[in-house]
């Protein structure tokens, strides 16, 4: 067989370094008018989303879902940009470059499916904020979109094909991404990656909008200015409302192990943080609250197997407080009596490769069933940007440092 030079790739492989899990759009969640119409969501629309990504590369590519499409998804033109400021609609004169699609500017994503763009020569530093924007000529039906709502991230909607343009004045700002699952980079180093699985805690609510300080974001950092995990990327599977085997928000953590964390690539490490919802939904009774707690632990040692079964280490984060939360605090502390049993679990049932304890890193020591105030976003359930700060301090970072192949 005769080599084309043409096609030599420089030795490396490609490395996620951003991911955002998709969903199903909720009404309340879908782009306001004039971006639904007749049942259609994004018809002749510009959408401009800017992500941060954790390691960086010399080059990247781009995943698109239609995951929950019910129709094939056209997306009509793509490029990539370096945003001006996160937040804002407006790219840096001369970086927007074009995505192609197999040599094509254009492509249809089937129903159920995710596509990979060409490669694109880009370089992207680490923990650099990336703009991709995207237009759709024929847009998709409302009820069938995917997206992911909690980006905490503004992105931009504009009508007509913009995805040339610098700025995009007049364009109406929302809270979501759309469509957008992933990003890719190649890489040169021995980069890994942490998946962080979780629910809105992970996804990052009572963060900063458009500051990017979810506990994921503040383990990235921590794990860059480190010599020895520098090249670790970690990857957001979080979903706000999300529950590990029950019917919350998105797919199930149990449902959506082998797309969010077994199909990547380069994955060493799962950090679980996840079962609040599961408990925080179950009757406040004691025969209902034993059986959360059961099919809690039974759902955890699946994830642990079916992790292991891919060489994926597994670490197990204490579920934290929820005392005083008027969802999900109960009279009688049934629920919190749930998550003190699943947390005594995860920490001695030695079914873990390792546990980080999430619930003593944020909870008050002088009432020991509820968050410090200091860390606590107002809801007695979330966190602010503080107390997701004490999340990542509490994450050792040597778990992830490289070791003998």
């Amino acid at each position: 067989m005769s080599h084309n030079p043409s096609r030599t790739t420089p030795p490396g492989r490609w490395a996620h370094t951003w991911v955002s899990s998709p969903q199903p759009t909720n009404p309340a969640d879908l782009p306001p008018e004039p971006f639904v119409r007749d049942g259609v969501a994004l018809a002749d629309a510009t959408v401009r989303q800017t992500i941060r990504v954790s390691v960086g590369g010399d080059r990247l590519r781009l995943r698109f879902s239609n995951a929950f499409g019910r129709t094939a998804l056209a997306l009509t033109a793509v490029s990539v940009a370096s945003p001006e400021e996160v937040g804002k609609s407006a790219v840096r004169a001369g970086t927007i470059r074009p995505v192609t699609f197999h040599g094509r500017t254009s492509v249809v994503v089937p129903v159920g499916a995710q596509v990979v763009s060409d490669a694109l020569d880009f370089p992207v530093a680490p923990d650099a904020d990336l703009t991709v924007t995207v237009f759709l000529a024929d847009g998709q039906p409302a009820d069938a979109l995917t997206s992911h709502p909690g980006s905490r991230t503004t992105s931009h909607l504009l009508r007509g094909d913009h995805v040339d343009a610098v700025d995009l004045p007049g364009a109406t700002p929302v809270d979501h991404w759309y469509l957008l699952s992933g990003v890719e980079v190649w890489s040169t180093r021995p980069t890994t990656a942490v998946v962080t699985l979780g629910d809105s805690l992970t996804d990052g609510r009572g963060s900063t909008t458009n500051g990017n300080d979810r506990w994921p974001n503040r383990l990235a950092s921590r794990l860059r200015a480190d010599p020895a995990t520098a090249d670790v990327a970690v990857l957001n599977q979080g979903i706000g409302g999300n529950q590990v085997f029950g019917q919350g928000l998105g797919p199930s953590a149990l449902a959506r192990l082998d797309r969010d964390v077994l199909a990547l690539g380069g994955v060493t490490w799962l950090v679980l943080f996840e079962g609040v919802n599961d408990i925080g939904t179950a009757a406040p009774t004691p025969a209902a609250q034993k059986q959360v707690t059961d099919d809690l632990v039974a759902a955890y040692e699946q994830i642990v197997e079916r992790a292991h079964a891919r060489g994926i280490s597994v670490c197990g984060a204490t579920l934290t407080p929820l005392g005083g939360s008027g969802d999900y605090d109960d009279p009688d502390g049934h629920r919190d009596t749930s998550r003190q049993s699943v947390n005594q679990w995860i920490r001695t049932s030695g079914r873990f490769d390792a546990v980080v304890d999430f619930d003593a890193a944020v909870r008050d020591p002088d009432e020991p069933k509820r968050l410090l105030t200091a860390y606590d976003d107002g809801d007695r359930l979330h966190l602010g940007p503080a107390g997701y700060q004490a999340l990542a301090d509490a994450v050792p970072l040597d778990l992830f440092a490289p070791g003998p192949a």
